[in-house]
């Protein structure tokens, strides 16, 4: 069976209190992340976030920071994004968030398209 040549996904979770990846490019993809999301739905704290690209260098990982320590107040969603970030096969998307109840919900649009 042939692969498709694009591809869309969409992430959507309690964004976490330490650094995950959330998504990686799939082997023979190239990921578009189009949009990147994060809402604090809690009614009284503002809690930050951070984003970062990922990719493994000599056999390491090596995180870029897009974005650090942005804070959202209660109630409030951001767009981390200002563009549209490519991740080459490998590559990941990384997020952390200060909130340690899971207020932080984050939503990520990707288009996966075939190298």
């Amino acid at each position: 069976m042939a692969l498709a040549l694009n591809q869309f996904q969409t992430i959507a979770r309690s964004c976490p209190n330490q650094d995950t990846e959330i998504y990686e490019a799939p082997v023979g993809y190239t990921g578009v992340i189009l949009l990147a999301q994060v809402t604090n739905v809690g009614i009284t704290s503002s809690h930050d976030v951070s984003l970062s690209h990922r990719r493994e260098v000599e056999g390491s990982d090596v995180d870029t920071r897009v974005l650090l320590n942005y804070p959202i107040p209660a109630g409030e969603t951001a767009n981390l994004l200002t563009g549209k970030l490519v991740l080459e096969s490998g590559d990941g998307l990384v997020i952390s968030s200060s909130d340690g109840i899971q207020q932080m919900n984050v939503v990520v649009s990707i288009l996966e398209t075939l190298n």
